[in-house]
């Protein structure tokens, strides 16, 4: 029969709210058990340089998710490095089987599985990740004051990145396949009367291109999706708009979820449908997305899980 590792509290996910909710719940005495999952550290671990961490002017994202895992480690949290492939939630305790073949019994679970950006699936665009592609603007934008940057898409997101991005920028192309964008009438109308931002319509990315040493974006090649014209457009920066996918798939039939899968928690805390079930970051956050609201919410989890199982108690 296979082990199965009890604990208070159960942590599944690594980013900075998982190492967070860590550090809180370690100092609660709670002897917390930490799985890592497939990517260690999360997001951050694909960003290069972070400015907007506070106390770190400039901070390598793979350097600061090392630092809070060891943070968490010094705090006491177990940390396991293995990837949850069921949970079940309808009893407690709750049972979390791994890949490796382990359970884990919990009194209470963190949930801080993030989301992931949604990418085009181009080999030149999975090349230049972290090096002229990007999927956040509010983390990357800074790095292209007065340069000419890409922004490929056409919702909500796109429209807000390349708006945000003209604080940076000197000239934005907006990239989209039909002629008519989904997002709000009233970001349309921001995003169609900048002087900054110029719409290319009935186009699509095919290629980003650049340089192999420094390792750059110097251009991207579009199709038009009527003709298939090609057309060459010259940027430093191309960011990839099409929206995020919280990874809720653990939990997406257990839980209430809303907005495409975030698990919805109730305002003001971390608690989800079922009590003793806390999540945090971006698995429940379509607004912000950001490091640092992330570590906020693995903070909030850890002490409402403190104070779920002092009630129990």
């Amino acid at each position: 029969m296979a082990e199965v590792i009890k604990t208070k509290v159960l942590i599944i996910g690594s980013g900075p709210a998982g190492y967070s909710a860590g550090v809180y719940a370690s100092r609660a005495m709670l002897e917390p058990i930490l799985i890592q999952g497939i990517e260690p550290g999360g997001q951050l671990t694909t960003t290069t340089e972070v400015e907007n961490w506070p106390g770190d002017t400039e901070v390598q994202g793979p350097e600061l998710m090392l630092r809070m895992e060891a943070h968490a480690k010094a705090m006491g949290c177990q940390i396991v490095h293995d990837m949850v492939t069921s949970l079940e939630l309808s009893k407690r305790p709750f049972i979390a089987t791994c890949d490796s073949g382990l359970s884990y019994e919990a009194d209470a679970v963190i949930l801080a599985t993030g989301a992931r950006a949604k990418w085009l699936g181009l080999d030149s665009e999975e090349y230049f990740k972290g090096f002229g592609v990007s999927a956040c603007a509010t983390c990357d934008g800074f790095f292209y004051r007065e340069q000419e940057i890409v922004v490929v898409g056409g919702g909500n997101t796109a429209v807000e990145e390349a708006l945000f991005l003209t604080n940076f920028a000197s000239k934005v192309t907006l990239i989209h396949r039909r002629n008519e964008l989904r997002a709000e009438k009233i970001l349309q109308e921001r995003l169609l009367n900048h002087p900054k931002i110029e719409p290319l319509w009935f186009n699509e990315l095919k290629e980003v291109i650049g340089t192999d040493n420094p390792k750059g974006v110097e251009a991207v090649r579009v199709e038009n999706v009527k003709t298939g014209k090609i057309t060459e457009i010259p940027c430093k920066g191309v960011f990839i708009a099409i929206g995020h996918s919280p990874a809720s798939e653990l939990v997406i039939e257990q839980l209430d979820t809303h907005n495409g899968g975030y698990v919805k928690v109730q305002a003001g805390s971390t608690r989800t449908s079922i009590d003793g079930i806390f999540a945090a970051g971006d698995l429940t956050d379509h607004i912000y997305r950001q490091a640092i609201t992330s570590a906020g919410m693995g903070c909030m989890a850890a002490l409402d899980a403190e104070k779920f199982l002092a009630e129990q108690e």
